[in-house]
């Protein structure tokens, strides 16, 4: 008897359905076609142990499967349920007849108990373009699928409740979640607020302009500063996600099998603080089974790098081009997978290696060799990507001791919010241009072209400077979004000089003269 099973196999985003197989002769061998790797050949021993542990034999007779298209790698342990299913059917054990209507994915433990997944959620909506009636998951699972409107979905403890299921029993009932109320209940819940800050209405400012246009940012001074505090917070004054982009965010979470078991749609912008440790596969994505690194994770949200220099050298240049495209593609030998790395860059770093350079309480000890060597480990075309450069230094005792809160993470959100409804309307007729981040050099000059004082302003800092036609750029998208914060259609003079003000670090007497 031949029956047929359907499941489905993730390759980055993508997803392929899959077919599964299976033929019953006379014989005792198991045979497994279809580019099965290690886990999914494994399947076989995690099946028969939970068919005997549910009151089921695995049949004595020879069983052939072929996983279609049999020239897709199929990974992992994810296909253990289908599997298990279209052998119980081929053995008459479940009713064929509703087989097409599912889809299915699940790990088996030895119990018949079912294991989580990864990629749930890409998985539903595969099913649901198929137009399959339902998708059975695993328990854990099923508020992550159950996200996909159009289709049931169905959340299973054991295999003995799939069999039931597709046997005609009616009790299991599918899953429903209104995503929309769950989703905007959960948008302006922060626990870390500026208003716990204290001082720093430079930094405070700058972090503002960064989250009004997107743009990439680097804090720069002594320890306990408030570098680390000041970028926590950043998430709370950012835009709130659109449905299509936290369902985006909340695919690349599913693939990576870092979403909850109580998650359903990701309702806040991620936030990702790798440690300096991190290795290039990890910050990129990639690895001998391909996985989105954190510059994906941070998709839609904040990427902060604590303590940059000591990433290593070539951790950090793996970062320029994502920065600019916006896309990571990872390439290897036995893959190709495309990942969206849509992301705020927030960094920090101390000015020398002790951390004390300029800090008028503390002395010093690097030579300024030390210091360049330091400086030098963040090459020019990186800092060249980031637009703002921000000096901080520590908070005197006088504005610490003020019992008097800062400005609220509320407040200063409303103007970010604002401005970037301004460039919305403004970049409506670019697709994928939503904030002046993302401008082209032709938006620039058409959105962004400063008058002839401005010009000439600009003029004498690119010369004094010895700036680069990158940072050029970038202090022209930075003044068109400090002119969106206040509401002026065109870039003048002041948000030139404000924007000049914020590339210290393209300054060639930066580590000469002290913060």
């Amino acid at each position: 008897m031949l029956v047929k099973t359907y499941c489905a196999a993730v390759s980055g985003l993508e997803t392929t359905t899959i077919t599964i197989e299976v033929s019953m002769s006379r014989g005792v061998q198991f045979h497994l076609t279809g580019l099965a790797d290690a886990a999914v050949r494994e399947s076989y021993d995690r099946i028969k142990s939970a068919l005997q542990n549910n009151g089921f034999k695995m049949p004595m007779m020879e069983i052939t499967v072929n996983m279609a298209p049999a020239d897709i790698k199929k990974e992992g342990s994810a296909y253990d349920l289908p599997l298990a299913i279209g052998i119980l059917a081929a053995a008459g054990k479940v009713d064929p007849t509703r087989l097409p209507q599912y889809m299915m994915v699940g790990e088996l433990g030895l119990d018949g108990h079912i294991q989580p997944v990864r990629g749930a959620l890409p998985i539903a909506i595969r099913a649901r373009s198929e137009h399959y009636a339902g998708l059975i998951v695993p328990v854990q699972n099923v508020r992550e699928a159950a996200v996909v409107n159009n289709i049931a979905i169905y959340g299973m403890e054991s295999i003995a409740d799939v069999i039931n299921f597709l046997n005609g029993d009616t009790s299991y009932q599918p899953t429903v979640i209104d995503t929309r109320r769950e989703f905007y209940e959960q948008q302006n819940h922060f626990e870390l607020d500026f208003s716990d800050v204290r001082g720093q209405q430079s930094v405070k400012r700058a972090l503002e302009v960064a989250a009004a246009g997107g743009h990439n940012l680097i804090m720069i001074g002594p320890p306990g500063s408030g570098k680390s505090m000041l970028a926590k917070r950043l998430p709370s004054i950012l835009p709130p996600l659109s449905l299509a982009e936290s369902l985006e965010t909340t695919q690349i979470h599913s693939v990576a099998g870092k979403l909850s078991r109580d998650t359903s749609l990701i309702s806040q912008r991620p936030f990702r603080a790798p440690h300096h440790t991190i290795s290039q596969a990890a910050l990129v994505g990639g690895g001998q089974t391909p996985q989105p690194g954190e510059i994906s994770l941070a998709h839609n949200g904040v990427l902060f790098l604590d303590e940059m220099p000591e990433l290593s050298r070539s951790v950090l240049e793996v970062l320029r081009q994502p920065l600019e495209d916006r896309r990571i593609t990872i390439s290897r030998a036995k893959y190709n997978v495309e990942y969206p790395c849509s992301f705020m860059m927030i960094a920090s770093m101390n000015p020398c290696p002790c951390g004390y350079y300029g800090d008028p309480t503390h002395h010093c000890v690097c030579t300024p060799g030390q210091i360049q060597r330091y400086m030098n480990k963040i090459s020019g075309p990186l800092l060249d990507r980031i637009d703002i450069h921000c000096e901080i230094q520590a908070v005197p005792f006088a504005q610490l001791s003020q019992m008097q809160p800062g400005e609220p993470s509320s407040a200063i959100r409303e103007r970010v919010i604002a401005a970037r409804k301004i460039q919305e309307e403004r970049f409506k007729p670019f697709k994928g241009i939503h904030c002046n981040a993302m401008m082209t050099e032709k938006m620039l000059h058409e959105f962004a072209e400063p008058d002839d004082a401005s010009l000439d302003m600009l003029r004498m800092a690119m010369e004094r400077l010895k700036l680069s036609a990158r940072a050029y750029s970038r202090i022209l998208k930075v003044a068109r979004t400090i002119a969106d914060l206040e509401g002026s259609e065109k870039v003048q003079s002041m948000h030139i000089a404000e924007a000049i003000g914020y590339r210290n670090l393209d300054r060639g007497d930066w580590a000469e003269r002290g913060i």
